[in-house]
């Protein structure tokens, strides 16, 4: 019996590591699976709210372009091609530098109140009934495809990326800010 005894028991130990081994190596693919899950969730966690804080629903985007065009229409209607896109990208580039009203409509209604005058960042928006009125369809279409380009497809002139101000050709408000250039007629400027 003695000599059956001593031959089982090494079969023990060797089942007993054997089952031992198994279950450290389980723990390890548990391990590593949950680490594995964990970081793509964390990445997808991030990625949605890089996605959540950049959308924008269609009707927030169909107000945009309402509001881009009509600004491109009323100050630019009878303007080149260029020269609607170059108003259209100085709205743009004063969504983006976030001083002058937030978002595109916010930008293009701004109204500012100076020696107690209410002053609009764009003429047009201060004149009562103009907002709704377009007298001129085809004019309006050509404001809206610039609009599409400009907010949509981020169509840019390169010329224009610094370019915060502009004022007919016609007028001299002495601003004493750097000329970037003239297209049509509207002179353009940026910063100091």
């Amino acid at each position: 019996m003695t000599s059956k005894t001593s031959n089982s028991e090494p079969s023990i130990w060797v089942a007993l590591s054997r089952n031992v081994l198994q279950f450290l190596a389980l723990v390890g693919v548990v391990f590593l699976l949950w680490n594995v899950t964990s970081t793509k969730l964390d990445h997808l966690r991030e990625t949605s709210e890089v996605y959540r804080q950049g959308f924008i629903s269609a009707e927030d985007r169909t107000k945009q372009l309402d509001c881009l065009t009509r600004n491109i229409y009323h100050e630019a209607a009878s303007e080149p091609f260029e020269g609607k896109v170059a108003v259209a990208q100085v709205t743009m580039n004063r969504v983006d530098a976030g001083k002058f009203g937030t978002g595109v409509c916010g930008v293009v209604y701004q109204k500012n109140v100076f020696y107690e005058k209410v002053i609009c960042q764009f003429s047009w928006a201060c004149v009562p009934g103009l907002k709704q009125k377009v007298v001129y369809p085809a004019l309006y279409k050509e404001s809206e495809e610039v609009a599409k380009k400009v907010l949509l497809e981020n169509f840019r002139l390169p010329s224009m990326k610094d370019a915060l101000y502009y004022h007919a050709d016609y007028v001299n408000p002495n601003w004493g800010k750097p000329k970037i250039t003239q297209i049509g007629r509207h002179i353009f400027y940026k910063e100091k």
